[in-house]
């Protein structure tokens, strides 16, 4: 049972000239980051032309980020000069649940992402019906119930820890090792049990998607020069968005439940930074998404002009 009905984040850092230059920062990260992942969901939700199994994974992964970034980030920039930075006992597993669940179900659908663009070039003659609609709609709702579940777990495990002061965390956020530092009681077992469930999940992924691109490289090479260009480019860019996700995930959780000084500037980087990174690197790195998102300004712009 708790005693504490609320928790102080002591946030990035206590001065105030810094906190200012952080809230101007981190706010301008927080509004390109909604704007740049609804843009690639509202272009490939809108145009023809990307509607390719690829592309619907894509779609989606701009909704996991904008909404993982939507769950932590507004809250923190206001945090940083507004002076009220306390939360809620409920609003704080609210939030914990909310950051596994879109990290579990990014997780998965960076993995189903992994499976398609094996079908796509290790069995390219079958992609159409092994990758039919149906089933791309059954992966996604797959990876969110999957990440339902993760982020379920995690609340079972943090709602039977007693809470009887203090509750200042040294975070921005509320998250499994700062709350599990708070408890009142022995956490020797739950604790490693509670990042398991983050840690192995990120281990599991992480070697499945190893694998699958080595199969990958490994077929490319049997390709002609112009498929094996351009598969290359939609691998790179996934590869990098695995290693922005996996690296700091890894570091979180794959390690005893201590804290060390640079976990807030890597949960930035997880939960604002990456989020903001992943829709650049895709559009940039994509031809199509590039010339259908100029197609799309300019009937925006025409639409203004009349």
């Amino acid at each position: 049972m708790s005693n504490v009905t609320e928790f102080i984040l002591l946030g990035l850092t206590q001065d105030p000239g810094l906190q200012t230059l952080l809230f101007a920062l981190l706010l301008i990260i927080s509004l390109l980051t909604l704007a740049g992942n609804l843009l690639i969901s509202v272009t490939v939700f809108t145009s023809p032309a990307l509607g390719s199994p690829m592309y619907f994974f894509l779609s989606y992964l701009s909704m996991i980020d904008g909404f993982c970034s939507s769950s932590i980030a507004p809250k923190l920039p206001f945090d940083l000069v507004s002076g009220k930075n306390t939360i809620s006992f409920s609003g704080c597993m609210t939030q914990v649940f909310a950051e596994h669940f879109f990290a579990g179900a990014e997780i998965v659908l960076l993995v189903v992402m992994a499976y398609d663009r094996y079908v796509a070039i290790c069995k390219p003659l079958h992609y159409t019906t092994v990758m039919s609609r149906p089933v791309c709609a059954l992966l996604v709702g797959t990876a969110g119930a999957l990440g339902f579940l993760h982020g379920g777990i995690q609340i079972v495990f943090m709602v039977q820890l007693p809470f009887c002061g203090p509750n200042v965390i040294d975070h921005f956020m509320c998250d499994l090792i700062p709350l599990l530092e708070l408890a009142c009681s022995d956490t020797h077992t739950l604790g490693p049990l509670i990042s398991a469930n983050s840690g192995s999940l990120c281990l599991l992924a992480f070697l499945m998607l190893v694998a699958s691109y080595v199969v990958n490289l490994r077929s490319l090479r049997t390709q002609s020069s112009e498929g094996h260009r351009k598969a290359l480019s939609t691998c790179a860019s996934h590869v990098t968005v695995v290693i922005l996700f996996f690296v700091p995930c890894s570091f979180l959780y794959l390690r005893p439940t201590d804290s060390f000084p640079t976990d807030k500037a890597v949960a930035v980087f997880c939960t604002m930074v990456t989020p903001l990174l992943n829709p650049l690197i895709y559009t940039l790195r994509n031809a199509e998404v590039k010339n259908v998102m100029k197609k799309l300004w300019g009937q925006i712009m025409k639409t203004d002009d009349e």
